[in-house]
């Protein structure tokens, strides 16, 4: 992922966080079996599918909400979507989230001054917690791929369930130079 230019120390860390996090998605989703990607879960619960586009459709949401002046990536449909799609909506989402977080709590000039989740929710000032929203929605559902895939019989490679936890190594691929609480200058 693109790192845009941040001056200020926490806008910094929210992009690279947020890298990191998107960098787990696309490791999951290059990882998953295909067939696993639109097997039908028992019950009344989403496809492994539409869990990722889900994903992709709220950051998209959240773009367009909070920063309208950035390019809102377009939705992708759940019934119809590739992995590979997925993947390249999840790279573009995950550059414009890296951006209005930069604005947000970076240098933005006041650009981005609330989060706005959803239309029927409470906008919040910018702030950490933003960034620790959007990570937590999205650990949710990864949460949910990983238990749907193991249910339906695709479980992920063990070196792809534990590398997932291996930030020092997520957040070099994602072209950090020093990992957490190294930020770079």
């Amino acid at each position: 992922m693109r790192q845009p230019k941040v001056h200020s120390q926490l806008g910094r860390a929210a992009v690279q966080i947020f890298g990191a996090n998107d960098r787990i998605n696309q490791i999951l989703i290059g990882h998953l079996d295909p067939t696993a990607w639109t097997a039908k879960p028992p019950g009344n619960v989403r496809t492994i599918a539409a869990i990722f586009t889900h994903m992709h459709n709220v950051r998209s949401k959240w773009i367009r909400l909070t920063a309208p002046h950035l390019k809102v990536p377009p939705q992708l449909n759940r019934t119809h979507c590739t992995p590979q799609q997925a993947r390249a909506g999840l790279a573009e989402s995950a550059a414009r989230c890296a951006d209005m977080l930069a604005e947000a709590l970076g240098d933005g000039a006041g650009r981005v001054e609330k989060f706005h989740r959803d239309g029927w929710a409470q906008a919040w000032p910018v702030g950490p917690e933003m960034l620790c929203y959007m990570i937590s929605h999205e650990a949710h559902h990864r949460g949910q791929v990983c238990m749907l895939a193991h249910q339906l019989g695709f479980p992920l490679p063990k070196d792809v369930a534990y590398g997932i936890w291996n930030w020092e190594k997520l957040w070099k691929e994602c072209g950090s130079p020093g990992g957490p609480g190294l930020l770079s200058d």
